[in-house]
Order: C-alpha cells, then structure tokens, then sequence
C-alpha cells in the first residue's frame, strides 16, 4: 500500500511521465495524481510531440526505452530554445555510478533508480518543480526590470533630446541668421556618415552607436556662440578682423563648456558603477560634442582655428561637420550675401578637397549631394 504524503505546495504542476512500460506509467502515476496534472508517453517520439502541445513543467524520463532512449529524448529537449527549461529527472533501472554521472551530464537535473521509493519521488519533485518555480519568478522579475529599463532609457535619452535641442536652440536663438541651421547640418552630417559606414577606413569609427552619437551631438557645434557679445554675434554685416578674432573663440569655448559637463557627470558616473564600467552613451556623446564644437572650423591642411590640426589629425565627427556647416553657410542668405544655389556650393566643395575638407569626406559627399539638394529645400529658411 502507498503511504499518503501531505500534498506539495505546487499544487497543479503538470508533470510529464515518460517509460515504455505501462505498470511503471501507472506506478508513477497513482503516486503523482493526487498532488499533480499528470500526462504520460509511452516513447520518447510521443513525449517530444507532447512537449510541443502541452509544456510541462517538469519530466520524469525513463532511459531504456525502444526506438529513442531517454539520452536521445534529453538532447532533443536541450536543443529546443522554449523546452530546455524544462527540468528532466531520469527514473530508470541503470542505477551505476557511470550511469548516473552520464545522465547528469547530459542535463538531468536529478537521477532515480527503480524500484522507485515514493518518498523519494515526491521530495524530489516537489524540490525541482519549487526550484523551477523560483527559476520562472526571477525571469520574470529580470524581464519586468529589463522592460523598465528600456523604458526610462527611452525616457532618459528623450530628455538629453530635448535638453539638447534647448540648449542648442538657445545658442542659435541668439543668431538672427542661422534659422534651421541646426536641423539641416545635423541631417547633412548623418547623410555623411552613413555614406563612409561602407568604407572599409571608416567602418571602425561608425559603428552604429557612433554614428547615433555624431548625429545627436552635431548641434552643439556651434554651443560656444552663447559666450561671444552680441554686438558681434548680431552685427548686421561683414565683421572686422578683430570682431571675428573674437568670433572664433567660440570654438574654444564650446569645447569647454562641454569639458566642463564632462567633468561634472563623469565623477557620478563612477561613483555608482566604478572605474572600470564601460562608457556610457551620454559621456560618449558629451565627447564626440565636445569635439565637433572645438574643431569643426579646423581646415585639412592645417590653416583653420583653433588648434591648427591638420589632416586626420582633426577628429572625424569635427570634418563632418566642417563640410556640412560650409555647405550650410553658402546655400543660405544672410544679410551680407546672397543664397549660393546648391550646384555654386557643391562646385565650391568639390574644388576645397584636400584643402578645406577631407577628400573621402568630399567623395563621399558627392555621391550624397542630391540628399544636402532635398535637405536644403524642405528645411529652408522663410
């Protein structure tokens, strides 16, 4: 007679009973309904059809069976992404050390011999399908913690968004001139870049959250104008040497100013995920800005301000924007000249390679021109 055992806590599991022999099925069986769903299969063929219908949450899987042996069975259930979680316990007959190491191995989470005990079972099952149960909570748990993660990023990088296009607007607010300045360049600097991405020499520096990078940072370039006075930043005209010797300056202090940002997220930063985390995406953009407002007016053969870099000496995301912000200044009026047409600004591109502009930039440009044409018409100044 089988002694009754007070029932499980994971009351209404479903097991999954596998042995080509009926008497075992209806051993196992009458000691499991009490406390469980209970399927059986007869072979192992039929136990995997079975699996696929009707998930299981926990197998007891015999090993000698015809046809396909429980080993088989075991590493066909492994090789399914949706049933390897599954917990198999062998019950068989093999009750040898090797045996059981060799079941192990393969993934059996536990290994009964027959004649079964039925304490044993009960205990065993009952463990598994509590340690299952705990397993599923925390996968759960990760994936509503990973969902919530995704969701303030989204949050977070939608408030540098807007924070950026604040800040960047602030600094172009205070030039009665540029306009849409900011939205064309930026879109003029991407149209760029994604032209190199297929450029072997190029391909390591724009990888695509690099590219994301230059992109979103592209509007800082011109953050320094906030420090420049407005009788110079507004003056209606053509400026003076010494009025755009001050004008220049405001390279340099954009650069620091992000410097300054930098310095300031930075030490947070550490302090909550250590020296040795990865950089994150905002201390990667707050760099790649930094670099594009101190240097997009650097010149490829060292004639521009304010370092005097030359050639690739000059960070990639500054010689992006340096054609994508002349190809901007021409095409658009201002009150001392006229709006060059797009053809006027590509020729003059075109003739500043290897002078003004990186030459596989300007090749690259080439095959984009017709992308800055549309971008020029659809963002025009009114």
């Amino acid at each position: 007679m089988i002694k009754q055992y007070p029932p499980p806590k994971m009351s209404k599991s479903t097991l999954l009973i596998v042995d080509d022999e009926p008497l075992n099925l209806a051993v196992l069986a009458r000691l499991l309904n009490p406390h469980y769903r209970v399927l059986g299969a007869r072979s192992g063929a039929s136990a995997l059809e079975l699996v696929q219908h009707t998930r299981p949450d926990l197998i007891l899987l015999d090993v000698m069976m015809p046809g396909m042996d429980g080993h088989a069975v075991l590493r066909r259930l492994q090789a399914d992404v949706h049933a390897r979680t599954i917990p198999v316990i062998f019950v068989t007959a093999l009750g040898s050390e090797d045996d059981e190491e060799h079941g192990l191995a393969l993934g059996a989470v536990d290994y009964i011999t027959k004649p079964v005990k039925p304490a044993v079972v009960l205990a065993r099952v009952r463990t598994h399908l509590e340690l299952k149960s705990a397993r599923d909570r925390l996968r759960d748990h990760n994936a509503d913690l990973e969902r919530e993660l995704a969701q303030r990023m989204r949050e977070t990088l939608l408030t540098q968004d807007l924070t950026l296009s604040m800040v960047a607007g602030l600094a172009e607010t205070r030039d009665n001139d540029t306009g849409n300045h900011i939205l064309r360049t930026r879109l003029y600097v991407e149209a760029l870049a994604r032209q190199l991405q297929d450029d072997p020499a190029f391909a390591p520096e724009l990888d695509e959250g690099a590219l994301r990078c230059i992109v979103k940072a592209a509007p800082l370039h011109d953050i320094g104008k906030i420090g420049i006075p407005d009788h110079i930043l507004l003056k209606p005209g053509r400026l003076t040497p010494d009025e755009f010797e001050t004008m220049k300056t405001h390279a340099r202090l954009g650069g620091e100013a992000i410097t300054h940002a930098i310095l300031q997220v930075l030490p947070q930063y550490r302090s909550v995920s250590g020296d040795g985390a990865d950089t994150p995406e905002v201390l990667r953009f707050l760099e790649i800005g930094r670099v594009i407002a101190t240097h997009h007016h650097e010149r490829w053969d060292g004639s521009g301000y304010p370092d005097g870099l030359a050639g690739t000496a000059i960070p990639l995301p500054a010689r992006l924007m340096a054609l994508a912000d002349v190809f901007d200044a021409l095409t658009m009026r201002r009150v001392y000249k006229r709006a060059w047409s797009t053809a006027e600004a590509t020729s003059h591109i075109l003739g500043e390679s290897g002078r003004h502009f990186d030459p596989a930039i300007v090749t690259a440009f080439e095959q984009v021109q017709h992308k800055f044409a549309a971008i020029a018409v659809q963002l025009a100044d009114d």
